[in-house]
């Protein structure tokens, strides 16, 4: 006698409690994201007392009982910064420190980079880890040897100087960057552009290079605020020639040169933060793109 098994319907069977229209919210997530708001906004309220000190009159920053937001709105702080003496020769000073040593930095790290991911030489692996170490060096530390031998080579108070310094310091990052970017291009590309009848450097020049854009401008916008930012050997190195100055070292004395005016204070620093902000607006799609494909090793 057989006994027939009687299927149970796919309806009947229990697959545990359904899943209700709204997620539950877990602390551990509540607490992550109320860490990531007080942070950004730790972060951002002082750029935001920055702008609304620029743009707020004198007699209201000078009032006994500051307000939140600003009662009222003045372009006068900005017209007393860009009036002062000196701003634009200090501004084109930073610029051009900046710009040369940013591109200085990319030739010379791309050339290096290559050799390091492309070719096969002796001491390949001991270059890499003095590049490493240098990378991780505090460049401060080598501030007064620095000045001594700038100052035993007659570079004091010129600009080539700052724009040297600003390279070095620069190039470590930037060499292990572009080398990230390099090993992540196939090799098979150089090798058929060769085949073709290609010598290494066109190859190089034609199908490698435009394939870095996005590594060298992540790369270039880190030696840009890197270089457009530092302080410390622009007020150490320029001692006489007031007139190479940087916008770093005229921003530390302004203050000094008007007082108590905070408001212009304020707005000479909201333009030396501009061309940052700027560079990066312009730049951030690609910066961002550039970091992620840069991370991925081909």
């Amino acid at each position: 006698m057989t006994s027939a098994t009687t299927p149970v319907p796919a309806a009947t069977v229990s697959a545990g409690p359904a899943p209700s229209g709204r997620r539950r919210l877990r602390p551990g997530r509540v607490a992550l994201a109320a860490a990531a708001v007080v942070t950004i906004l730790a972060s951002i309220f002082p750029v935001y007392w920055m702008l609304r000190t620029a743009v707020e009159p004198t007699r209201d920053l000078q009032s006994g009982s500051p307000s939140l937001w600003p009662r009222a709105l003045t372009l006068d702080h900005f017209r007393t910064a860009l009036d002062a003496d000196g701003f634009w020769t200090f501004w084109r000073n930073s610029l051009l420190v900046t710009l040369g040593s940013v591109v200085v930095a990319l030739v010379v790290a791309a050339l290096a980079a290559f050799a390091v991911a492309r070719l096969r030489w002796r001491g390949r692996g001991v270059f890499v880890l003095v590049v490493f170490a240098a990378q991780m060096a505090p460049w401060e530390a080598l501030l007064i040897p620095m000045y001594i031998v700038v100052r035993d080579a007659d570079l004091l108070d010129r600009l080539a100087t700052l724009l040297v310094i600003y390279t070095v310091i620069t190039l470590p990052f930037t060499i292990l960057t572009i080398r990230g970017f390099l090993e992540a291009i196939p090799i098979e590309l150089e090798e058929a552009a060769r085949v073709d009848g290609c010598s290494r450097a066109t190859a190089f020049r034609r199908i490698v290079f435009p394939l870095l854009a996005p590594g060298l401008l992540s790369t270039s916008l880190f030696g840009f605020i890197t270089a457009w930012n530092e302080f410390a050997f622009a007020n150490t190195l320029i001692i006489k020639n007031q007139d190479s100055r940087t916008l770093p070292v005229w921003l530390s004395s302004f203050n000094n040169v008007f007082g108590t005016d905070w408001g212009a204070t304020m707005a000479a620093s909201t333009l030396f933060m501009l061309p940052v902000l700027l560079v990066f607006v312009v730049l951030q799609n690609r910066v961002t793109g550039g970091l992620t494909a840069g991370a991925v090793k081909g």
